[in-house]
């Protein structure tokens, strides 16, 4: 079967979104590299008219495009994909990794792509947070798991009841694979936008998604989070922190924190008692 493979040069802080967008036109393994990555597109979902719409946002990005055979990205990857550690306290790693040393936090992921892992700064800092944040027997929520590796983090800090979602047949299966090879049997799995999820009063909600996704789904995760609960909001730049939080306060939602990473940021917002 024929491939379309694209090839990308662009800086750290654009792959896992640009990677993100070309999964939603039918672009399904990526592999990446230290000034960029390339992914592969089965022949009969490519739209280069979808393509140039999403790349015309990326005027920095050099790209370039290719017809090819499938390549077998999950080899490649494991040649070249490393363990992250998170503060030194948590140790991401795949199946084929061998621990160096003893962390308070070992988290197995096998991503099938090479994002979702915590190496990139919006990842990393999530976990890093959820490491300080209190998760003893609360409920949590986490839309868009990807891997399922923050769900997979509040399980090992302590919530008893654990939600997760996206909108990925691919991310469903992974985050599936992933809770087993971390021996977690009880996490609630669903397919699909926030709105299949019914629950309410969750103690912390977590979303790891873009700017524009978290702009349009505020007001519903802030009517899945209990008064006092904690809303963790990450997959926007620093200087995308004004807008989010001006949504945020139509919705009783109140900054409690900000971290940064790599120009990426972080907010932690706490539901006001209304």
């Amino acid at each position: 079967m024929e491939f379309i493979t694209i090839k990308v040069e662009c800086s750290t802080e654009f792959s896992d979104i640009l990677i993100a967008e070309l999964f939603e036109i039918g672009f399904d393994s990526f592999q990446e590299f230290e000034n960029g990555f390339e992914g592969s597109c089965d022949q009969t979902q490519f739209s280069q008219e979808a393509l140039k719409s999403i790349l015309k946002n990326y005027p920095k990005a050099n790209w370039s495009i290719m017809e090819q055979e499938k390549i077998n990205w999950n080899e490649e990857w494991e040649k070249n994909y490393d363990p992250i550690t998170v503060d030194d306290k948590c140790l991401v790693r795949a199946t084929f990794h061998i621990p160096e040393k003893d962390y308070e936090y070992e988290i197995v992921v096998n991503p099938k792509m090479s994002f979702g892992t915590g190496h990139h700064a919006t990842t990393y800092q999530m976990l890093a947070f959820q490491m300080r944040l209190d998760h003893l027997n609360k409920k949590v929520l986490d839309v868009g798991s990807g891997t399922g590796i923050l769900a997979i983090m509040a399980a090992k800090r302590g919530a008893t009841s654990i939600t997760a979602s996206d909108i990925d047949d691919w991310c469903i299966e992974n985050s599936k694979e992933n809770f087993s090879l971390n021996q977690i049997e009880s996490i609630n799995l669903f397919k699909g936008q926030i709105d299949v999820i019914n629950e309410r009063d969750f103690d912390i909600v977590i979303a790891n998604i873009n700017k524009n996704v978290l702009l349009d789904q505020m007001e519903a995760y802030a009517s899945r989070l209990k008064n006092g609960g904690t809303l963790l909001l990450s997959g926007f730049y620093a200087d995308d922190v004004d807008d989010l939080l001006n949504k945020a306060r139509i919705f009783g939602l109140v900054k409690e924190e900000q971290t940064t990473r790599d120009n990426w940021a972080l907010l932690a917002l706490t539901k006001q008692f209304i």
